[in-house]
């Protein structure tokens, strides 16, 4: 066995580390770990000893080698980073560009829509000045009691309110007649206490105008009973008068003589003008 005069060399235990190992970059790009490369430079590196004049290689030129690959090793990353960076710049532009295409497009489609609403409201409102045109003939007969006697013969009993409340039209030989006369709802609610209201349609608007005239100056009533008399209309309109309600009945009290106006106007008097 020959023995050495040199001492055995230590054992490197960073040679099984897997060479070429990666890591993730930037942006997920991958580039050849710089650990690796240092390692690989030590290996490669002057081994320095004493009486040796013929090193392979200068301590100045692994120097330079090693400065080398870390300035090529950052110029590829650096180089990765940009082309990523200019994607998502592109990518960024572009996503701007299709946010104000979908803003324009927004506006727009908002412009029509108002547009669709207020021509709905004006068709609205047509069809239902057509429904009130459709009943300027009818008058509305509210607190009738609900009896059968009473409802079996509607015609009848509108005469008999005439005769009552404003015979002065029968003398004038107004034509009282009425096409028909029916309780709406068409169904009774057992669970409501008040009378259905009557509709009666008559067969002059002149002589349906002079009762209402009548029927605003007094209280009308139908043997002895208080009643209410009111121009007919389409059920939106009423309700639209019926907000009016707690405001009319204060300017009642107040003295301001109160009166809706079509379709459903408040109108009071004060300090001798129409308001």
């Amino acid at each position: 066995m020959t023995n050495s005069t040199e001492a055995q060399k230590p054992q490197n235990t960073k040679k099984n580390k897997k060479k070429g190992a990666t890591l993730d970059t930037f942006y997920g790009a991958k580039i050849q770990n710089t650990e690796q490369i240092e390692e690989d430079i030590q290996e490669n590196s002057p081994k320095s000893s004493k009486g040796n004049r013929n090193s392979p290689q200068t301590h100045e030129e692994f120097e330079s080698e090693r400065t080398k690959k870390m300035e090529a090793l950052w110029e590829e990353k650096w180089e990765m980073m940009q082309k990523k960076f200019t994607h998502l710049q592109n990518q960024f532009d572009q996503t701007v560009k299709e946010n104000q295409a979908l803003k324009q497009e927004l506006i727009k489609q908002s412009q029509n829509t108002k547009k669709l609403e207020e021509n709905i409201k004006y068709l609205t409102d047509k069809v239902i000045d057509l429904e009130n045109r459709g009943r300027r003939e009818n008058l509305r007969i509210i607190g009738l009691p609900e009896k059968p006697e009473i409802n079996t013969k509607l015609d009848m009993v509108i005469q008999d309110i005439i005769k009552e409340n404003c015979p002065e039209i029968l003398e004038q030989g107004g034509n009282t007649s009425t096409d028909r006369a029916h309780r709406t709802p068409s169904t009774l609610n057992p669970q409501k206490t008040t009378p259905r209201n009557v509709i009666a349609k008559f067969q002059s608007y002149q002589t349906k105008e002079k009762i209402l005239q009548e029927a605003r100056k007094r209280q009308f009533r139908y043997k002895g009973m208080p009643i209410r008399v009111t121009q007919d209309l389409a059920s939106s309109t009423l309700n639209d008068r019926k907000a009016w309600n707690m405001i009319f009945r204060k300017a009642r009290e107040l003295g301001f003589q109160p009166r809706i106006s079509y379709p459903a106007k408040l109108t009071i008097y004060f300090q001798g003008k129409v308001w």
